[in-house]
């Protein structure tokens, strides 16, 4: 059974923090919260952990296609291909926040990552995520967790979270209540923003 850690947005505790990080450095799957829905992750140079994630999603490893959440936008040309200034403000004045930006992936990307043209890249404007990632040291491969009931879609109270993924993950982060609105998703892959799924973020960036 999963540990449940509660951890304040505002002033996340830095013992917390350090023992979520420690379970995910052991190959260890996460709940956590976000800027959006709440989000299993997992350590992003782990294949083992990214398997037991792509299981629980019912995909194949690779073919799934999971995000990669960074702290922030400086270790970029680790994962994606050079971009072009325009692309990089775009970038710039929406991060951190709810949107998934989806650009072209690099030869450095390892795992089931390396042999994917694109790749989602995630900065939530989330102090819990960001100080997780930060504790790690590197990214982490990122899926939202749905809810069977497609009216609810995205399950908000971190209890029922707990009592529904409890036994299939190693730690759930309490954050508070979800929100039930998921990322923006925007393709950048051909130069000009294509939207692929409108969600929490604004249009206008």
């Amino acid at each position: 059974m999963a540990e449940l850690i509660k951890i304040y947005d505002n002033n996340p505790n830095e013992k917390d923090i350090k023992r979520v990080v420690s379970i995910i450095r052991k190959g260890g799957l996460v709940i956590y919260p976000s800027d959006t829905v709440y989000a299993l992750g997992c350590d992003v140079t782990n294949k083992s952990a990214y398997e037991r994630l792509a299981q629980i999603k019912g995909v194949k490893p690779e073919k799934a296609n999971f995000s990669i959440v960074c702290e922030d936008l400086s270790n970029l040309s680790d994962y994606v291909k050079q971009i072009d200034g325009a692309t990089f403000k775009l970038l710039k004045r929406a991060l951190p926040g709810p949107y998934t930006f989806i650009l072209p992936s690099n030869n450095k990307l390892t795992g089931y990552f390396k042999k994917q043209k694109e790749v989602g890249i995630r900065v939530p404007d989330n102090s819990i995520t960001q100080a997780i990632i930060k504790e790690l040291g590197n990214p982490m491969v990122s899926t939202s967790i749905k809810d069977d009931d497609e009216v609810l879609e995205y399950t908000t109270d971190p209890e029922l979270i707990f009592e529904k993924w409890g036994k299939l993950v190693d730690v759930v982060v309490d954050g508070g209540y979800g929100d039930n609105v998921a990322s923006t998703i925007i393709d950048l892959t051909s130069g000009e923003p294509v939207l692929i799924r409108e969600g929490k973020g604004s249009l206008e960036i």
